[in-house]
Parts: structure tokens; sequence; C-alpha cells
């Protein structure tokens, strides 16, 4: 079945990852307003709206792109949640907190997916698409969560990584590294789709998950 020449199997895997990124980007949000920063609810981005959070081109068309091209991997973003550093409460890992909830969220949500699949196998459920697409969405937010914990910017591990430094150094490496992103990244993604290091990471912590329940 398909809609526009697209397959519907396309759309519900776009929207997996719609969703996904959307909660990322929510729980950097909530992480900074619990620390006392509003800046995002102030900003009307601590909702499930997806228009507030959609970015056209990381949202949509790379994905419905990596879809359609039979890519291993549906990769995407949302624009990013702000918030004011200024106004966290813990001014030493305040940052590394805000970080750290957006691969985390991913990381739940991969754990939720995969207890899904689980119990709709423990009640005999043998719909095998079910089971494709619970399967891909564990894959992709397992993904998403080890992507950004790479501790390069704009990744978010980055924030993570300079959280350990004293002021001075964080600052020099900070600095470096905005200034000089763009290339860093661009060499990063090379290196990690060249030589699917992040696939096999991503593919090893799947199969362990996936053995431990089934």
């Amino acid at each position: 079945m398909d809609f526009l020449g697209i397959d519907l199997k396309t759309f519900w895997l776009v929207g997996i990852l719609i969703f996904s990124i959307i909660i990322h980007e929510i729980s950097h949000g909530y992480a900074a307003l619990y620390q006392g920063d509003s800046t995002a609810e102030n900003s009307g981005r601590l909702t499930l709206n997806p228009i507030p959070h959609i970015d056209l081109f990381g949202s949509i068309l790379i994905p419905f792109f990596l879809a359609l091209s039979g890519s291993s991997f549906i990769l995407g973003w949302a624009k990013p949640v702000p918030f004011n550093p200024n106004n966290l409460k813990n001014k030493k890992w305040g940052e590394a907190i805000v970080a750290v909830a957006g691969p985390l969220s991913n990381i739940i949500l991969a754990i939720i997916f995969l207890l899904s699949s689980f119990f709709l196998f423990k009640i005999g459920y043998k719909n095998a698409i079910t089971f494709e697409l619970l399967n891909a969405a564990i894959f992709m937010n397992l993904f998403l969560a080890i992507l950004n914990l790479i501790p390069v910017v704009p990744l978010d591990g980055s924030k993570i990584l300079f959280s350990f430094f004293p002021f001075k150094l964080k600052n020099k490496i900070k600095h470096f590294m905005e200034k000089n992103y763009l290339i860093i990244f661009i060499l990063l993604i090379i290196i990690l789709f060249q030589t699917n290091i992040l696939e096999n990471i991503v593919y090893f912590i799947y199969s362990l998950m996936i053995n431990v329940l089934f």
C-alpha cells in the first residue's frame, strides 16, 4: 500500500524518527527547566506538537531521502531547543545534564519499543511487519543516542565533554571546536559511515538488548 508512490512503511519509519527527535529535544528543554532555565518553555518548545520542532531539511527531506534510497539507517534532527546556561543552577554540570537528557530519552524510547516487541511476542502476536517496524524504532533510537554522545560540536557529547575541563581549558577547546566544527563534523561523518563503526556499535548494543529478552 502506498501514497503518492511512497510506501506507507516509509511514512511510518519517518514518523517514528520525527517523534523520537522531538522527544529528544523536549528532554533537553525539561532538563533545563528542572535546573531553573525556562527559555525552552517560554519559546513554546516543551510541547509534543511537531510544528515548533520541525526542521524542513533535517526532519523531512533528509529522512525521506535516506528511507527511499534504501539506506540501512534513517537519520534526522529537529530544531535545537534553546536554553540559557547562565540560568542553570548547576554551573559546573548543568550543560552536561541538559545535553545528556536528549540521548537518554532515545535510550528510554529504545527500551520501550523493545519491551513492546517482547510483550507482543509473548502473547503470540505474529505480524512480521509490526516486529520489523518496532525493531527499526529500537535501532533508530539507539543510533540517535550513540551518535549524539560523540564529543564533537554540535553534538550533545561535546557539552558533556566540556564539563570535565577547567573553565579556561574548556573555553579554549570549545572555541576551537566551534570555529572549526563544520570541517570536524564532516570529517567525523565521513569516517563513521565509511568505516561503519557507528553502525556496528549500534548493532552490537541492539543485539545485546534483543538477546536479553528473546
